[in-house]
């Protein structure tokens, strides 16, 4: 089923230069155009939800519908691209790039085939019209080798078997609003990021540089997430190998769509859903007590590797939305000074924090970035001349 919603931003017009961004999920796509004058203003957002098996053809012929006639071809499109191993920056889309996202897919089948089918649908349907591929892990490139190297033979190393991290592009987002708010830990000093969604993850930030994530080689490892278990004892796999032959394609579906809120609760992934059902069912509450600690122990750990923390940023449908989590994260850690407002929490106020720590939430914007790297990479800066 096909879920579109939009809205469109009132003075702005088409005679404009345009940047199609496009955010692919493993089960939604949201697109949005970004058209640009002094700055970025959107022109239109769509996001098509529970998207399962639907073609990525069929995915842009049905945004193509909402563009003809109203806005008319983009000038150019930017994709988020989950993993982009070693990539460090934004690429413009070659037949060499491409190539090389098809060999790396299995670094990342949740998302991966689906973005690339996306690319060349769009290749297909905008001949001509240049694409541009941000990558989610450039954000922590410059992680150091103890984040980033596993515990496993070396050997693995060498085949690009290690810690990424995720979600950069909304990192790179928060980092900037709170340069743009006057933040002084954006840029000298210590920040836990914690974009809480369907997918989550948290991250350490000192003087403006990643130096750990919860999320590792595949975006199935940290925190437990709405359908995602989190990390697990390896030993589970083969254990489940042995007692119920389950193969590896199945843990891998297990792991990724069965597990995670909807699988400690077994009524929904949705963080809503499981509020509204916590004061009658125990399965239910147990996923958002569950969510919760891993949460306060994320957090917890990276005050420890940054030596203490002077802002955290929650993001995310649930970080942003979901007064009532943050609430629960944030009992207990009065200890390194985070400590919040209960009515200025409950408002969903910009800054919810009382103690010595500063805790922000901040509504994230990946498609903003998206149109912004892409229009840097093409020269095509708001203001400027495409």
């Amino acid at each position: 089923m096909l879920l579109l919603c939009s809205r469109v931003a009132v003075g702005v017009y088409p005679t404009m230069p345009q940047i199609l961004a496009i955010n692919a999920g493993s089960s939604s796509i949201r697109f949005a155009l970004l058209a640009s004058n002094e700055n970025f203003s959107r022109v239109l957002d769509e996001r098509l939800e529970r998207v399962g098996n639907q073609s990525a053809g069929a995915s842009v012929d049905a945004l193509m519908e909402r563009l003809r006639g109203e806005w008319g071809t983009p000038d150019a499109i930017g994709h988020r691209v989950v993993h982009g191993m070693l990539h460090t920056r934004p690429e413009r889309v070659t037949p060499e790039l491409l190539q090389e996202l098809k060999q790396i897919m299995p670094y990342d089948p949740e998302h991966l085939p689906r973005e690339i089918a996306l690319i060349e649908a769009v290749q297909e349907r905008f001949p001509g019209v240049p694409q541009v591929a941000c990558f989610d892990t450039a954000f922590h490139r410059q992680m150091p080798p103890v984040a980033t190297l596993l515990p496993i033979p070396r050997r693995y190393a060498a085949r690009g078997v290690q810690r990424y991290g995720f979600h950069g592009l909304s990192y790179t987002f928060l980092m900037r609003e709170l340069k743009r708010l006057g933040d002084p830990a954006a840029e000298r000093g210590r920040v836990i990021l914690a974009h809480l969604g369907s997918g989550a993850s948290v991250a350490a930030v000192r003087n403006g540089r990643s130096i750990d994530t919860s999320m590792g080689f595949t975006p199935a490892a940290g925190l437990v997430m709405g359908t995602r278990s989190g990390d697990l004892d390896p030993g589970i796999m083969s254990y489940l190998a042995r007692s119920e032959s389950m193969t590896a394609a199945q843990f891998q579906t297990m792991v990724n769509h069965e597990s995670g809120l909807i699988g400690i609760s077994e009524t929904s992934a949705d963080i809503r859903d499981l509020l509204e059902a916590e004061s009658v069912d125990a399965r239910a509450r147990e996923a958002i007590d569950v969510f919760c600690y891993q949460s306060k122990k994320w957090i917890g750990a990276f005050a420890a590797s940054l030596g203490g923390v002077d802002t955290v940023v929650f993001a995310g449908g649930i970080g942003e939305n979901a007064a009532g989590v943050r609430r629960r994260i944030c009992e207990g850690l009065q200890f390194i000074g985070i400590e919040i407002d209960a009515s200025l929490n409950e408002k969903h106020a910009a800054r919810i924090s009382s103690g010595a720590v500063g805790v922000r939430v901040i509504r994230t914007d990946e498609e903003l970035i998206i149109a912004e790297m892409t229009a840097r990479l093409l020269d095509m800066e708001p203001g400027g001349d495409t």
